[in-house]
């Protein structure tokens, strides 16, 4: 098991030799820092935890800085937990960049949907509605609320409500190519999350290791992509890092 944060830039297309067209998800990645190693001894299970993204010390807490300072790197703006690796491959501070997967290989992708908002059952759960004649009386309703005793509703009946915003994973995506130079990923399909948000990439569970037969591609250019993306995503930061300031 292995895995790496990145952030979702977003969707593109790329095609093979032969023609073929690939729709791709491109994920900038940049180097991680292994900021803690979990032990049995002193945690209860062995686990990696992962630094990704630089913040400015002035936006960090103390106690934040503390921790990367036993990494010696900068404070980081997102931290997780990788299990099921081999801690004795790791040190603390190591670098981790996208050469740890190859092309071909078979990952899982963990993202947060986008919000939408409060949603009524028809969006929600893919209900049907009622027919649309004025004498219906019925059109878009969440139907009927259950039996008549016990005179309640019972748990687990779909009505309106919160849509979107839960931690999604997708499995089994092929990573298409490994661009090392602009640190990007190129998944195959899509992934869940809005532009820029972050996303775990681990080894599939149900093929861990599995290499797929891939055909080269033609050659591309994500780098002008990825810094438009960056540059549109640089100010918008640095806007909500000085309110927070």
């Amino acid at each position: 098991m292995k895995g790496i944060l990145g952030r979702k830039i977003g969707m593109t297309q790329v095609f093979t030799n032969s023609g073929k067209l690939i729709p791709v998800t491109v994920i900038s990645v940049e180097p991680n820092i292994v900021t803690q190693i979990k032990t049995k001894e002193n945690d209860g299970y062995e686990a990696i935890q992962l630094g990704f993204d630089t913040k400015r010390e002035k936006l960090a807490t103390k106690a934040s800085i503390g921790h990367t300072n036993k990494a010696n790197t900068t404070p980081k703006r997102f931290f997780k937990e990788i299990k099921g690796v081999d801690i004795n491959n790791y040190s603390l501070g190591q670098e981790i960049k996208v050469d740890i997967f190859e092309t071909g290989e078979v990952v899982d992708v963990t993202g947060t949907t986008k919000g939408k908002g409060f949603q009524g059952v028809i969006k929600r759960h893919n209900q049907s509605r009622g027919p649309m004649g004025h004498g219906s009386h019925y059109h878009r309703g969440p139907g009927s609320m259950g039996t008549m005793r016990p005179m309640r509703v019972f748990k687990g009946k779909k009505l309106p409500g919160h849509m979107g915003t839960l931690t999604v994973t997708i499995q089994n995506l092929e990573i298409v190519a490994v661009d090392l130079e602009n640190n990007c990923l190129l998944v195959k399909g899509n992934v869940p999350g809005a532009k820029n948000s972050l996303v775990i990439i681990k080894s599939a569970v149900k093929a861990n290791g599995k290499i797929k037969d891939h055909e080269e591609l033609i050659s591309y250019e994500i780098a002008e992509e990825v810094q438009e993306e960056k540059a549109n995503l640089e100010p918008a930061e640095e806007n909500a890092e000085s309110e927070e300031a």
